[in-house]
């Protein structure tokens, strides 16, 4: 990598393997509309979260290649499965072999740091794709920072098919729904806080809370992501410089550009405008 890429200025890579890092992306958009971004959803490979971990972080890096070739200095994994079974090898082996001045950060770091002033018991449960619960990164990273905390997951598979079929307001959902959070309590009464370690999630927020007792507090995670990000750059005046700031957005998958918009609008706020979509492959 020459010297004179360093000082090029490109977007901000988001990447997902599907749709609900558009969740990501809206809010970080939302704090930081003033950035350039580049959105790409491995559409056609989605799901991840029943993949292996070699799987993931194969496609992973595949995918944060390619952004990285259209000129991102910083991509934004919106994806908890490649966050928990992608981030840490390509931050430790590929980064200092193919750009060792760009960066790849992920979203459960940021969705953790933010839970030790928020439970009084002490007890934190997640609500995640089974990928995510089975690689254990949330008790992972709670444990790094809140040893005192104890952590519950609860893997539930049904959840990102209800929203990507636009069901989450239907019976079968509610059903699903409370299951799930009835197995949570169940596994542990003392929990305060609900993580919702998924991206697609925030799309069932009204159907949680309503099988949610009050007490219990809720976190969806495009908000402390799009916090994280934006104190980040603070932080690495260096990055942030690298960044550009146009204001444009632009969305590649490896689906159909068709099918992309018609998912897509389910999942952004800000659709009141004709998207830019692009196909692309990654193979």
């Amino acid at each position: 990598m020459g010297k004179e890429q360093k000082t090029t200025k490109g977007a901000i890579g988001v990447f997902d393997s599907g749709y609900g890092g558009l969740t990501i992306l809206d809010k970080i958009r939302e704090k930081m509309p003033e950035y350039d971004y580049i959105y790409l959803g491995d559409n056609a490979r989605t799901p991840y979260g029943t993949r292996s971990f070699e799987v993931v972080y194969n496609f992973t890096l595949q995918a944060v290649r390619k952004l990285f070739e259209l000129g991102c200095p910083l991509v934004i994994l919106a994806c908890n499965t490649a966050s928990a079974k992608a981030l840490r090898s390509i931050q430790q082996i590929d980064l200092p072999q193919i750009a060792p001045w760009k960066r790849v950060l992920g979203v459960i770091r940021p969705t953790v740091e933010c839970i030790g002033e928020m439970t009084t018991t002490r007890h934190i449960g997640v609500l995640a794709t089974t990928g995510t619960i089975k690689s254990e990164s949330y008790p992972l990273e709670v444990r790094k920072l809140f040893p005192d905390i104890t952590i519950t997951g609860e893997a539930c598979p049904m959840w990102v098919p209800l929203v990507e079929n636009n069901e989450s307001q239907s019976e079968g959902a509610d059903y699903f729904i409370r299951q799930h959070i009835e197995r949570l309590l169940q596994n542990d009464p003392l929990i305060d806080t609900i993580l919702l370690g998924c991206t697609h999630y925030p799309l069932l927020m009204d159907k949680i809370r309503e099988f949610t007792p009050s007490h219990i507090r809720i976190i969806a995670q495009g908000e402390y992501v799009a916090e994280s990000l934006q104190d980040y750059l603070k932080r690495h005046p260096e990055m942030d410089n690298l960044c550009s700031q146009g204001g444009t957005c632009r969305f590649l998958t490896t689906e159909s550009e068709q099918k992309f918009k018609e998912s897509a609008s389910i999942f952004l706020s800000q659709t009141n405008q004709e998207l830019k979509v692009e196909t692309i492959s990654l193979e």
